[in-house]
């Protein structure tokens, strides 16, 4: 019978690999303690991760870009309200926190891959291990704050302003949930929620941004995308460490949660304006096979999108629509 590979042993070999250099297999194999058949093995199950391993006569084994895993005591040292853990490997981490009990809340759950990634309306995220950012912040409140619907807005002027801390000046928002640069997906929010009208609820925000996702590990995006490493080089920025934009990240989001039952979605509605992609441009609204043509005139204080239409102004809700420039 085959003995299931230890999670802890395919990390240690990850690590071994993690700067990009050579690594003779003789020498990865004396580290782990196992037969150059066994490293092999390994090595294949890092690439089921979806991590680019090469292999070469003479040199031995390198991942094709260095990496940097995520570290949960770094991340939790720097939001000390926030209980922080990193998983190697989990199907969704909004699904993950949909199933934790809520009295552990306020927490965050990153992965390094996600084998089930869920973005807006079904779609598949795609997430190989260590090229981006995968989270989910848990949040409960006592009851159901103001402008509840607007909180996807508030979630994405946080993370544009993290992102322009970086040097990303032009990071941009597409309503309701997208972070883009020159019309190109940088990232994306998924939020979930739980409770009942006049009682408790719960939350969970997912969130995900591209950093240096190679092209064989994104080809089945299906749309337009970008990388977080390559938008900052444009503009002669470097990029940061995976852990420092998390903790950016963590740090701006849970401030934000913190107060967002007392100041809702107006404290953040000036920064969402500035980062809007499609303000006073043509777009199109769908939801099922009902259409909606228009100009995009911003957002209304609830977080719907209001569009300049033949029959007057009318406000566009989330649920279930897509927007598109037309």
């Amino acid at each position: 019978m085959a003995v299931a590979l230890n999670e802890a042993e395919l990390l240690a070999l990850v690590d071994a690999l993690a700067d990009g250099a050579w690594h003779s297999g003789e020498d990865l194999a004396a580290r782990s303690g196992v037969t150059r058949a066994a490293l092999s093995k390994r090595i294949d199950k890092l690439r089921d991760w979806q991590l680019e391993v090469e292999s070469r006569q003479g040199l031995g084994y390198r991942l094709r870009a260095a990496i940097e895993r995520l570290d949960a005591a770094t991340l939790q040292a720097e939001v000390p309200g926030l209980r922080v853990a990193v998983r190697p490997v989990v199907d969704s981490t909004n699904t993950r926190l949909l199933e934790s009990e809520s009295a552990h809340d306020p927490q965050a759950l990153f992965a390094e891959l996600q084998t089930a990634g869920r973005g807006r309306r079904g779609r598949q995220w795609i997430s190989p291990f260590g090229a981006n950012l995968y989270f989910s912040i848990a949040w409960s409140w006592p009851g159901w704050p103001r402008e509840l619907t607007a909180l996807s807005l508030a979630v994405g002027a946080e993370c544009a302003l993290a992102l322009q801390d970086f040097g990303l000046a032009d990071i941009r928002l597409k309503w309701p949930n997208d972070l883009l640069v020159d019309g190109r997906k940088l990232g994306g929010i998924l939020i979930e929620h739980r409770g009942e009208a006049g009682g408790s609820c719960r939350v969970v925000i997912g969130v995900g941004i591209n950093l240096r996702m190679a092209a064989a590990q994104g080809e089945q995006v299906t749309q337009p995308w970008i990388n977080l490493d390559e938008a900052l080089a444009r503009l002669e920025h470097a990029a940061p460490g995976r852990n420092a934009l998390a903790a950016a990240l963590l740090r701006r989001l849970h401030a934000r949660l913190s107060a967002y039952e007392a100041t809702g979605f107006a404290a953040v509605a000036e920064d969402w304006t500035r980062f809007d992609a499609t303000r006073d441009a043509a777009v199109r609204i769908q939801g099922g096979t009902e259409i909606t043509d228009g100009i995009a005139r911003g957002v209304d204080a609830s977080g719907a999108l209001l569009i300049e239409t033949a029959r007057g102004m009318q406000a566009i809700h989330a649920g279930e629509v897509s927007l598109r420039l037309a």
